[in-house]
């Protein structure tokens, strides 16, 4: 049972960071150091928009558009949540504020719940599936 207990923390430890990784990247604009942290897969998936966006690179060009205009990301740390799928698969609940705005417009700021699906591969864990759910203001 110990066992079991110390290697769903250590699981909650390497996703954590991973996912503040990715956060960091996403605010600094970094494309090169998100696209360490996705999957690459045609199968690696990110609804933005309401549309979904298939793959790395294609992730990667999105962002790269989206990042000319205005684009952050501040993550509630207290509701973060590890959800353990299985020994090699674990999902990410974070509440978040999404700051964004095309070039020269202003920026609109949404509360947006950030679910990501990640997989640990030999080469570590990475993201395979971001799924952002919009929360309606109240």
């Amino acid at each position: 049972m110990a066992a079991t207990l110390a290697r769903a923390a250590t699981m909650e430890e390497e996703v954590r960071a991973v996912f503040d990784k990715w956060i960091a990247a996403q605010n600094a604009h970094d494309l090169k150091g998100i696209r360490n942290l996705l999957s690459d897969s045609p199968d690696m998936l990110w609804i933005s928009r309401g549309k979904p966006i298939w793959g790395r690179d294609a992730a990667l060009k999105t962002l790269e558009e989206r990042y000319k205009g205005t684009w952050k990301i501040e993550v509630d740390k207290k509701e973060l949540r590890v959800i353990s799928v299985s020994r090699r698969v674990a999902q990410v609940y974070a509440p978040t504020q999404l700051t964004s705005g095309d070039p020269g417009a202003d920026a609109s700021r949404n509360r947006v719940f950030i679910n990501l699906v990640m997989v640990k591969k030999p080469e570590g864990w990475q993201i395979v599936s971001i799924l952002p759910i919009l929360v309606s203001p109240q």
